[in-house]
């Protein structure tokens, strides 16, 4: 069956984080995969080939910088995912931004708009 949201792969330690992004995006059309570190991400990526890749910038404290140029070599559109409010810093390294806490019809629309896809 096609989703209409295409693919997106969701990166965060953080199990109830990953499954409040994959829940609304789900109800929005959306395919999605998870990925608790860069190692499953990367295996991912290449299993399944996402639209849109949302990016915590720290998984388990540790920086998400490799696993971000890897994907940006790739193509694939990246969301950074932030609980910083040193946001300028990020904003040249991805395709956008999302601020913890975020609105979940925000990152709907971000998802949405890096994957080139519209709603059902």
């Amino acid at each position: 069956m096609s989703r209409p949201g295409g693919r997106a792969l969701v990166v965060d330690d953080d199990a109830a984080l990953r499954l409040l992004a994959r829940v609304n995006l789900e109800l929005e059309g959306f395919l999605v995969d998870e990925a608790a570190s860069a190692d499953e991400a990367e295996t991912a990526v290449r299993n399944a080939r996402p639209d849109v890749v949302l990016l915590d910038v720290h998984l388990g404290g540790v920086s998400s910088e490799g696993l971000l140029e890897r994907l940006r070599g790739s193509g694939i559109p990246v969301a950074l995912v932030t609980g910083s409010s040193e946001v300028d810093d990020l904003r040249g390294r991805a395709d956008a931004v999302l601020t913890k806490p975020f609105q979940p019809a925000h990152l709907v629309d971000v998802a949405r708009r890096l994957a080139r896809v519209h709603g059902p």
